[in-house]
């Protein structure tokens, strides 16, 4: 029990738990990174079409579609089935995705053959499990910020950021132990990976998938979503364990009095609030950081690196992505949101900047690494995890299930409009392409400069009182 009476132990459970989902997140983004060139070759020796650039860049990212629709409908799930069923529906569609992705044929297909139709098979479990992404996304952060005190819900909610930099350092470690255990020449492990090798690396998702399902079980519903539906006695019951007895009953008639003011439309508190949730999510991807997440093996292959050396290189930007997410769990209830973005912005725009004059003098090198590191360490003390506080508590409780799917559904269709554009764009111009993630950067700062609040230390309950000016006005905060 802490000093200010909370329950530590069982409220860090809880995160815990609920963090598992961030783990799958970023486990099912990043597991594409080993194993897509397996994928391209595999398709390539196809006889019935032929396997273009623009295919591999959809089969590539094409779980994000699947991102969109669960980011979508996660508001519709949230606040129909609740948070915690709709954590379990995630859970499912993450263990049906990694078997479906590892065997494609599902018993239907002959098995290894590459063809037209195995190609949307593998695509079809792709996307199921980026509805899974999509849904975890959306609800994990949600679920974290409406279980969490005030005075730590940001360095919480920064916990599934560190989860899914977690999940995608573990599927790194994964693909490079399943990538060296095939054969021992360079040539027998990219045969074997074309074979057999990037099927193990889809179904390793089944293990986290399959405990976090269990694990659902069990942790409560959230008391904000429980005095929404009529049961304030058992949202009391949470709120006391987590912050005694007094301090739950204080909390549990301010979440009654702002439920009960008013059934609230989506443009309630006006226009405002929702676009900044959307810019948000926009900026996030804009900035061009899954091109990175996704791409990185063959990044660091352009780069200079290759085989076993890139995917270490890969590791270890995993490695200091982790640490630099720490930075801002540990920072982010002291500084405050803006600041952190601002920063990270900042440091975004310069290691990009510099990878365009690294690529158009076509210096490849060690200069190259550190700011692909610096880019990436900016972006994970930022806005890796503080856009994910914010999207989690910005909105007020009456509209925030509807408001973080619509934040959630932009992030998912910017996300896919850079990660699919890559090839394309990389091919015309790499140092142009890195030059307008540059771009990008700058025009965030500006934004969070001019449009975003600071929301450091407010209970969810006050996000109506900040937004309320705004709505009433028509204008920014």
């Amino acid at each position: 029990m802490g000093k200010d009476g909370q329950n530590r132990a069982y409220l860090f459970s809880i995160v815990l738990i609920a963090v598992i989902g961030g783990l799958l997140f970023g486990y099912d983004t990043a597991v594409i990174s080993g194993a897509e060139q397996a994928l391209d070759a595999f398709f390539k020796g196809a006889s019935d079409f032929t396997y273009t650039r623009l295919l591999h860049g959809f089969t590539a990212s094409s779980a994000l579609i699947g991102c969109i629709v669960g980011g979508a409908v996660s508001g519709l799930l949230a606040s129909s089935f609740g948070r915690k069923k709709s954590l379990l529906i995630a859970a499912v569609l993450f263990f049906v995705s990694a078997i479906g992705s590892g065997h494609p044929e599902s018993g239907l297909l002959p098995y290894g053959e590459p063809s037209l139709a195995l190609l949307v098979s593998f695509n079809i479990y792709r996307i199921i499990g980026g509805i899974g992404v999509g849904l975890a996304s959306a609800i994990c952060p949600m679920y974290i910020a409406e279980i969490s005190p005030a005075n730590i819900r940001g360095t919480l909610v920064s916990c599934n950021q560190f989860a899914i930099i977690f999940g995608m350092l573990v599927v790194y470690f994964v693909n490079y132990l399943i990538r060296n255990s095939l054969a021992d020449t360079p040539e027998g492990i990219i045969a074997a990976m074309t074979e057999i090798g990037w099927r193990r690396m889809f179904i390793s998702e089944a293990f986290p998938a399959g405990a976090f399902f269990l694990l659902v079980f069990l942790v409560p519903e959230t008391p904000r979503y429980l005095v929404m539906k009529g049961r304030p006695d058992a949202a009391l019951r949470i709120l006391a364990r987590i912050n005694g007895q007094t301090e739950g009953a204080r909390i549990l008639s301010e979440i009654k009095e702002n439920i009960v003011e008013k059934k609230e439309r989506l443009l309630s508190y006006g226009f405002t609030v929702i676009l900044v949730g959307a810019l948000l999510s926009f900026f996030q991807q804009a900035i061009g950081i899954n091109v990175v997440l996704y791409y990185a093996p063959r990044i660091f292959e352009n780069l200079g690196a290759s085989g076993d050396a890139s995917m270490m290189q890969t590791v270890v930007m995993g490695i200091v992505n982790i640490i630099f997410t720490l930075v801002a769990i540990f920072t982010v209830d002291k500084f405050g949101r803006k600041p952190l973005l601002m920063v990270g912005s900042a440091g975004m725009m310069i290691g990009m900047a510099a990878l365009a004059v690294f690529s158009f003098c076509d210096l490849i090198g060690i200069g190259a690494l550190i700011f692909i590191i610096i880019y990436t360490a900016s972006f994970m003390m930022s806005w890796g995890p503080v856009c994910w506080v914010l999207i989690s508590e910005i909105f007020p409780n009456t509209i925030r299930s509807q408001a973080v799917a619509i934040a959630v559904a932009v992030q998912w269709v910017a996300n896919f409009a850079v990660s699919s554009t890559f090839p394309s764009l990389s091919a015309w111009s790499v140092g142009g392409t890195y030059l307008l993630y540059a771009a990008m950067s700058l025009l965030s700062i500006i934004f969070v400069w001019r449009m975003v609040p600071e929301t450091k230390g407010k209970s969810l309950e006050d996000m109506s009182g900040l937004w309320k000016g705004a709505g009433a006005a028509g204008t920014g905060v």
